[in-house]
């Protein structure tokens, strides 16, 4: 029974902290109120409030609007936050959203935030790629 017990909870936990499937992005990314391709003028990374946490501040030009439900248009300035957190060597979970740096030119999938013009990563560690 002890043996049964514990291959079970290997198990479960395995599978809470494995990697979402492409399908689970794909969804996440046709869901996204916000699609279009963002420029980013500056990368703000702070610490957060956890040891291997970092928070996240991009400042990014809007480019082409491919989907959008808050109306934003082309040219129009926005920020983007969020948390990034390292996990150690060998960790198997769900991917993180990237760190993007200045002049990077990537597709966004976002939803608006609180704050105004702030938008939050809508697609996981595929907010900025095109699954």
């Amino acid at each position: 029974m002890p043996r049964l017990i514990t291959a079970l909870v290997i198990f479960l936990t395995a599978t809470v902290m494995a990697e979402l499937p492409p399908s689970a992005y794909e969804a996440m990314q046709a869901k996204a109120p916000e699609f279009f391709e963002v420029e980013i003028l500056r990368t703000d990374v702070k610490t957060g409030d956890a040891p291997n946490d970092k928070k996240i501040t991009l400042t990014a030009r809007v480019g082409k609007t491919i989907r959008t439900t808050t109306g934003i248009s082309e040219g129009a300035v926005i920020t983007i936050t969020y948390t990034a957190v390292a996990h150690p060597a060998g960790w198997a979970g769900p991917g993180r959203v990237p760190i993007l740096n200045e002049g990077d030119k990537k597709l966004a999938f976002l939803e608006k935030g609180p704050k105004p013009n702030q938008y939050l990563p809508a697609a996981g560690a595929m907010t900025f790629e095109r699954f």
